[in-house]
């Protein structure tokens, strides 16, 4: 039989997933290429000979998304399998519809052939949006889990950014593991927060391999989501977090919908800084399509340092990346500490922008007077940093989830801001983790 020519669309990371656990060897297809978008420099790469099996001894090319239409042409491809998150509905079904207008099928692959199961308990952690606060809820539950006596695990969704056969299991439980394993500065902030905490994580490219290795050492096993993105193993408890902030998003982007209906547990969070209407939207769209789930109140509180200096500074905020870009979001935590304590002024960035920072600004217009702390690269962070210090503020408030200040060196006062879950009245996290 003739193998179906397929193509996966992705950004490093649901794409090599799925073709993991799905496509990898099974003959009845075959896998002519990749895409990527939205992460920077993932493509003209290869999938890795090492990674990608025995059908492809060569391994598989990776291309940036805009040749799509061409390679589908080129290679008579049937099969176009969409394999990443974080997106409105419009923008997947406009991709739908080119690869439609093209000839092929267009495919939205579910968890039945793409979730693995563990054989430790496994509890996941999603989210309806980018900058839900995934992170500060999986510290929460792991923090709750090790007070109840439990070797917990966390396994994070990957970035895998570096090189990938050497990326296919990867172990953090040490700060010095980050730099053994030449972390971005978007890794870092996923990862970090885990080992000062003293909770061991995992990531990498093979899923499936990734999971043997941590249920050797876990008596629970925590999935710590990426994006909106699904678990990428089946869980027995799974968790979803939604902000108010975005009230209806939960409703109009790809796949967090999916995780809001699949939800045992809806953790709406950001309630202390979110309007009561937009908090009031989030519940009706909840008990509109999943009315089971148990919906527990939270609260991302934040603590800054020295906080007395904002006050009357023109400030240059920096926030998490991911979150300004695709994720959408126009302010974070380091905006929300500026309003609080009495900055004078936001300082624009743009003017003072260069090289990989000022083509962030180009392809998210939306970004507004914040600084992205992209950090994909060596060159991305140094960009990071001369923007930074060419930035004519009195102040730098630094909200993203790690101390950038580690990473840059930055030539003018600066500040972080912090933040962690906090539950509001009941139920709460302590009760549904004592039940489970």
């Amino acid at each position: 039989m003739e193998r179906i020519k397929t193509i996966i669309m992705g950004a490093a990371g649901r794409d090599f997933h799925n073709f993991n656990t799905y496509f990898r060897d099974n003959d009845r297809y075959e896998v002519v290429a990749f895409t990527a978008t939205q992460i920077p420099d993932i493509d003209d790469r290869k999938y890795p000979a090492e990674l990608a099996g025995k059908l492809y001894p060569d391994g598989i090319k990776i291309y940036p998304e805009s040749e799509l239409m061409d390679l589908i042409a080129k290679h008579n491809v049937t099969e176009v399998v969409f394999s990443y998150s974080d997106l409105p509905y419009d923008y997947v079904m406009s991709r739908s519809a080119m690869v439609n207008a093209a000839g092929a099928d267009f495919r939205l692959m579910g968890t039945k052939n793409t979730q693995i199961e563990s054989s430790k308990p496994l509890i996941g952690i999603c989210a309806v949006r980018t900058g839900c606060g995934k992170s500060q809820t999986t510290r929460r539950v792991a923090k709750l889990l090790q007070d109840m006596g439990k070797k917990v695990v966390a396994i994070r969704h990957p970035m895998p950014y570096g090189n990938l056969a050497e990326q296919k299991v990867q172990r953090f439980a040490e700060l010095s593991d980050l730099d053994k394993h030449k972390c971005t500065i978007e890794e870092r902030e996923e990862y970090e927060p885990h080992i000062v905490s003293g909770t061991i994580i995992y990531a990498g490219v093979d899923y499936e391999a990734i999971l043997r290795e941590a249920e050797k050492e876990a008596d629970i096993i925590l999935w710590d989501g990426g994006n909106n993105d699904m678990s990428f193993y089946k869980t027995d408890l799974l968790i979803t977090v939604a902000d108010p902030h975005r009230p209806g998003d939960e409703m109009y982007y790809y796949p967090g919908e999916a995780n809001l209906r699949a939800s045992d547990v809806i953790v709406i969070n950001k309630m202390e800084s979110a309007d009561a209407e937009d908090i009031q939207l989030v519940r009706e769209n909840i008990q509109e399509v999943n009315p089971n789930a148990i919906v527990i109140d939270g609260a991302s509180p934040i603590f800054v340092d020295d906080y007395q200096q904002i006050a009357g500074k023109r400030v240059l905020v920096v926030e998490d990346g991911p979150t300004l870009t695709h994720g959408e979001m126009t302010y974070g935590a380091g905006v929300v500490a500026a309003q609080k304590f009495g900055a004078a002024e936001l300082v624009d960035p743009r003017p003072y922008t260069v090289g990989t920072i000022t083509a962030t600004f180009e392809k998210y217009p939306g970004i507004g007077t914040l600084l992205p702390a992209m950090g994909y690269s060596d060159q991305q962070i140094k960009d990071l940093e001369e923007t930074i210090n060419k930035t004519d503020c009195d102040l730098v408030i630094i909200g993203t989830p790690i101390d950038l200040r580690k990473l840059v060196n930055i030539n003018k006062p600066a500040l972080r801001v912090t933040y962690e879950l906090q539950e509001i009245g009941k139920p709460d996290l302590q009760d549904v983790l004592a039940k489970f």
